[in-house]
């Protein structure tokens, strides 16, 4: 099984072969109040224009994003797609593969 970094830069396509883009960024979200803080991924950031990876440099070490981070990912993720967890059915053999249709997403 691959590990999460590496959905990065995959392709994605929907559950009837449809191409929807590539990973740009994955969206986790932190469970406090463990003693070890563990974190759990609810969502992709799919782009068909390939736009440059900001993982983690549109928020600092506490959760907030200056208002410059913000105006530039609004910039570069505009015509995204966000695709939720549950709809990823595989993503082992270097795709990603999904149980909807590419109408059905969301844009970020």
């Amino acid at each position: 099984m691959a590990s999460v970094a590496e959905l990065i830069g995959q392709s994605v396509w929907d559950f009837n072969g449809v191409w929807v883009g590539h990973v740009v960024d994955i969206r986790v979200q932190k469970h406090k109040g463990e003693l070890q803080q563990s974190h759990t991924v609810y969502g992709l950031v799919v782009s068909g224009r390939r736009a440059p990876v900001l993982l983690g440099l549109t928020r600092d070490r506490q959760g907030r994003s200056p208002w410059l981070s913000r105006t530039l990912a609004r910039t570069v993720y505009a015509g995204c797609t966000f695709v939720p967890w549950a709809c990823v059915s595989e993503w082992t053999t270097g795709e990603v593969h999904l149980d909807v249709l590419k109408k059905e997403l969301n844009r970020v």
